[in-house]
Parts: C-alpha cells; sequence; structure tokens
C-alpha cells in the first residue's frame, strides 16, 4: 500500500529531531514535533530557529524562505495531534525500550496506512516494529548529523517491511534532496557498522600506547584523507553515543574487537563525552566549543638536520617520490637500482613530476634545476658509504629486504641510520639483521610522496630514543608531518584502514550492499574522500590482501584474516584499476 506523503510528524527535537524538522519544512512538507513538556517544545523551536538563522546568515536561505521553513513546523505535547500525519518519525535517544514505547504510542494514533520510521544508527529495526500492529509499514530512515547538510539517508528495512512502503520512503527521501542507500536490518546498518569499528580501533591504539592521540588523529587525516581524526570525531559524535554503538554491535556480533574499548567506557562513565560537556579525549573552551585547549601542537618546520645525504635504495615510485621531496628541501640524495634501465626510470620519474609543478606555477625554473642536480644515481652499494641515513624503498618481500639490509649494514658507515619505508612489516625483524639495531628506523613514506606529507616514524624496542627524535626532527626538515608510533603490524595508518576496508568486503560478501550503495554510504555519511571499495581498487586488491595477511599473522584475530571473496579476486587476477577490473570494470 503506496501512500501520498504531505504532512510528517517528528516524536522528539533534540538535535537530530531538529534537523529532521527542517529538512522536511525546506521540502514543502508540513512537520509536526511531539516533546515532552511546554519547556522542551520550546527549546526545539529555538533549535530550529537558530538553524534556519544561520542559513540565512550564510546567504543558503532568504528571509522570506526562511519565514516559510518556520511557518510549516508546529509543535504539541500530545501523540493524539499526530493523527493525520502520513509519515512519522521516532527521533527519540538511543535506547530500545524507549523507542518502542514511542512506536507503540504512535501505532494507536496514527491511520492505518501512515509509514513509521526510526531514525536510530544502531539499534534493530524489527525489535520497534514488532512492538507495533503493523511491523509491515515500520522502515529505519537514518539521517546523518547535521541532517541539514549530510546528503545520506540509510533505508532500512526489515524481514516485514512491505517493498511499497520502502518505495514511498525512498521516493520521500529523494524529494527532500537526500541520496537513500538502501540496506538491510542489522546493527549498524553500513555506515556505522564499519565506522565503529574503526574509531574503537583508535581508542585502543590510543590507550594502549603505539601513538599519541594527536598523531593517530593526524596520520587518519593526512593518511587516508578523512576530514577529522578518529578520536576528534568521536568527540564530536559524543563518546556516550559512540558506547552505546559499539555495545549494539557487540550484542549482535559477539566479537571482542567490537566490545567498546575500556578507556572508552571509563570516559563515558566519568561523564567526559566530547565536546557536549567540553571534555573527551581532548579538552575543550567550553561545552559545545570546537575549540580544543590541550592538545599538543605540531612543531615549526625544523630549518636545519645533521642529516646531509640521504641515500635511497630503489627506483620504483615511492623511491623516486621520496628522491625529489629530499631533493626540493635541499637535500643531497644518492639513488641507488639494479640496472641503468630501473635507475633511468626512476628519475625520469622525478624529472616529470618535477617538471609539473613548474608549470603549475609551484616550483620555479631555478630551484627545479637545483634540485635535479642534487640526486646523483648509483648501481653500487659502496657509493653510499658517506650517506647520514639510507632508505630502503624496494619490494614488499621480507627476505628481499633482510638480504638488503644485511648488505648496506656491511656498506655504510658505523655512525649511519638505517630505514625502511615498509608500510606493514615488523621493522625490528629488519633491525635485528644488522649489527646497528638501535640505529634502525621505520619511515613509512605515503604514495605520491611529493603530494602525501605524512611519514610515521616506527620506533622498535631496539631503537635509539636519539634515532628517532634525529629521524622525526629530519622528517619535519624536509616539510613532512612526522607521525611517531611503536614498531607493529600496519603501524597507525594501516593497522586501522585495512580491517576497515576487509570488513566492506565482507559486507558486500555477505549481500548485505553493493559496492556502489557501501561507497556512497561512506563518502556522504562520513566525509570520506572516496569509499572502500573505489580505494581498495587503487591500492590494489592484491596489496591489500598482502597487508591483511601480514595483520592476521600478527595478530591472529579472525577479523583480520582476508574476506574469502578478496582472495578470489585476487587468484583471478582482478586488482583493481591496474588490471582494468577489481570490484569497480575500468575496461570501457
Amino acid at each position: 500500500m503506496s501512500i501520498d506523503i504531505k504532512k510528517v510528524g517528528v516524536v522528539g527535537c533534540g538535535t537530530m529531531g531538529s534537523g529532521i524538522c527542517e529538512v522536511c519544512a525546506r521540502g514543502g512538507f508540513d512537520v509536526i514535533f511531539v516533546e515532552s513538556s511546554d519547556e522542551t517544545v520550546q527549546a526545539g523551536h529555538d533549535r530550529i530557529a537558530r538553524s534556519v538563522g544561520r542559513a540565512v546568515d550564510r546567504g543558503k536561505m532568504d528571509r522570506a524562505e526562511a519565514d516559510a521553513v518556520l511557518g510549516r513546523i508546529s509543535a504539541t505535547t500530545q501523540y493524539s495531534d499526530l493523527e493525520s500525519c502520513d509519515l512519522a518519525f521516532e527521533a527519540v535517544p538511543e535506547k530500545l525500550e524507549l523507542k518502542k514505547k514511542v512506536f507503540a504510542k504512535l501505532d494507536e494514533v496514527l491511520k492505518p496506512e501512515a509509514i513509521l520510521a526510526t531514525n536510530t544508527s544502531s539499534l534493530p529495526v524489527i525489535d520497534m516494529a514488532v512492538a507495533t500492529n503493523r511491523p509491515d509499514r515500520v522502515v529505519g530512515f537514518h539521517f546523518f548529523n547535521p541532517a541539514q547538510v549530510m546528503k545520506l539517508v540509510e533505508l532500512v528495512h526489515t524481514v516485514a517491511t512491505e517493498a511499497s512502503v520502502i518505495e514511498s520512503a525512498k521516493a520521500f527521501a529523494e524529494g527532500l534532496g537526500k541520496t537513500p542507500v538502501p540496506c538491510r536490518d542489522r546493527a549498524g546498518f553500513i555506515a556505522n557498522l564499519l565506522l565503529f569499528p574503526y574509531l574503537n580501533s583508535a581508542v585502543r591504539t590510543f590507550e594502549q600506547g603505539y601513538a599519541s592521540r594527536e598523531d593517530i588523529d593526524a596520520a587518519m587525516q593526512l593518511g587516508c584523507g578523512h576530514p577529522m581524526g578518529p578520536l576528534a570525531l568521536l568527540d564530536l559524535i559524543g563518546l556516550d553515543s559512540a558506547y552505546e554503538i559499539c555495545e549494539a554491535l557487540w550484542r549482535q556480533w559477539r566479537d571482542s574487537q567490537d566490545a567498546p574499548a575500556p578507556l572508552l567506557k571509563q570516559l563515558t562513565a566519568a561523564g567526559y563525552l566530547g565536546r557536549k560537556t567540553g571534555r573527551g579525549f581532548y579538552r575543550y573552551e567550553a561545552p559545545e566549543s570546537p575549540k580544543v585547549v590541550d592538545a599538543v601542537p605540531e612543531r615549526p618546520r625544523a630549518g636545519t638536520t645533521d642529516i646531509r645525504t640521504v641515500g635511497i635504495v630503489g627506483t620504483g615510485q615511492m623511491a623516486a617520490g621520496i628522491a625529489e621531496v629530499v631533493a626540493r628541501a635541499g637535500g643531497r640524495v644518492i639513488l641507488r637500482g639494479r640496472s641503468d634501465e630501473s635507475v633511468a626510470k626512476a628519475l625520469a620519474a622525478v624529472h616529470g613530476s618535477i617538471d609539473k609543478a613548474v608549470a603549475k606555477g609551484k616550483l620555479e625554473q631555478a630551484e627545479a634545476d637545483a634540485t635535479v642536480q642534487r640526486i646523483t644515481n648509483t648501481l653500487d652499494l659502496g657509493d653510499l658509504a658517506e650517506a647520514d641515513l639510507v632508505i630502503e624503498a624496494v619490494v614488499e618481500d621480507i627476505d628481499i629486504k633482510l638480504e638488503m639490509f644485511k648488505e648496506l649494514d656491511n656498506s655504510v658507515k658505523p655512525e649511519a641510520i638505517l630505514a625502511s619505508t615498509t608500510s606493514s612489516l615488523p621493522v625490528v625483524d629488519l633491525a635485528v639483521a644488522t649489527s646497528r639495531p638501535e640505529r634502525v628506523v621505520g619511515l613509512h613514506f605515503f604514495t605520491p610522496a611529493p603530494v602525501m606529507k605524512l611519514v610515521e616514524v616506527v620506533r622498535t624496542v631496539t631503537t635509539g630514543a636519539d634515532i628517532e627524535k634525529r629521524c622525526t626532527a629530519w622528517v619535519r626538515s624536509i616539510g613532512q608531518r612526522p607521525v611517531r608510533c611503536r614498531d607493529r603490524a600496519g603501524f597507525i595508518v594501516n593497522f586501522m584502514l585495512f580491517p576497515y576496508l576487509n570488513d566492506a568486503v565482507r559486507m558486500h560478501e555477505e549481500g548485505y550492499g553493493i559496492p556502489s550503495d557501501i561507497d556512497a554510504a561512506m563518502k556522504l555519511g562520513c566525509g570520506h574522500p572516496m569509499g572502500p571499495f573505489e580505494l581498495m581498487d587503487i591500492v590494489g586488491l592484491d596489496v591489500t590482501y598482502a597487508i591483511l595477511e601480514q595483520l592476521h599473522d600478527e595478530f591472529r584475530e579472525r577479523r583480520l584474516a582476508p574476506a574469502p571473496l578478496l582472495e578470489h579476486m585476487v587468484r583471478a587476477g582482478y586488482f583493481g584499476r591496474k588490471t582494468g577490473r577489481g570490484f569497480y570494470d575500468y575496461s570501457s
């Protein structure tokens, strides 16, 4: 039974409820919201008026339109006043029993054909549906905060939901200018089911002392292009809400990695709920303020460094990119390759990148010429003898890297630092293959190095404190952003990123969503620059598989084992863009 939606009811006018009211009124619908008292009714009206006023101040709405929007919104303290609504939203706190009571009351007053919708972000919709006499007309309609801005709506159908109800809800969402993504009813739906294990992993990384909160957040912003770091995002969401969502995921999946990290529970118990209370993982100027007052600022770019000459072993994209970055910063580079052809290819890549920078006005020709002159090349490891720092950038194979470190140990001066650009292999294995383990460190640049500013500085249990400090200062001196972390598979970024990618593959594999819908959910709902399947196709499914294998070998956690679908695609040679086919087809 389809329905022509003209009037909308909303129960609850807090942050989400007021946003839903405003969005629907902007869409031309008459809206009535229910609150518990005259005081909360007034607070709801005030919240909507402030939001609309900000839109006027920013030039996104004129005054006449704003008055029309506000004129479409009325309020009540009585559920019976919703009897003429065609669609009613529940937007009360994320407590199942409370939501079930709301649904039972709505079921009593709404006309038989009306649709009931919940804005829950993680609770099972079916549990609310069966609290009514019309479970076939109940749907999950998950807006993202702020509802006025975020384009995504997760449209959740239960085993009981009629197809016509989904179609009506989809048309309604599109009429509001939203992008509805259909999904089945299970805890977390799409976005939160992928997002919160990642956020929970960030909390564990911090509480276990692998990296500072600032470095964790910077790593995921600079390394993955996320609009906010995970700990800052948790503070924005609210640590109490995050705790409840992680609890809901754990109750459904019973996976220990979904259970809220102990620190998240402790902060919530202490009332440190994030921005809204003025304190969470960070301290804020005042409750609701976005201004952090206790963050440790990143040091400015260092003007001097005692590392003058840098040897780079390898001639691939990473090696060429690091050579360019170091040379552009004024350092002397010795690039070592295995053949004249490979060296020539690497130098051509450097020249091509520099020429593009000149063409775009980002580099003067004189400085470009000087940069090129700072790079020399060789086929002989012995020519690296006087380098202060030698960076290994060969293929991601532990046996090849081990052999290279043994050779470098015998070729460079005793006081030289040896570094690996490995993205996931344990650095300590390379360190103990040398006679100088205290002088070995991980320097994980991200590709393309001239564009990506992040470098993970990885200390092993053998790395000297002075070596870590010198390398951190050197990274700053070449204009990059260092983040320090302890040695473990995946370091910061890959440790948190690749399990998230694996979860996305499992979600698709289980028939829960297609790649394009899952990608849309993460881009529109979480602000990620790319969805997980788009990103894997760029990274390479073979690379994704190899990194997950390394993570699984070290941590032995079930969810880190590569999804069977990913393994099958790698076996078939579907590696992504580089082969013309991955999760998407690039052949046309």
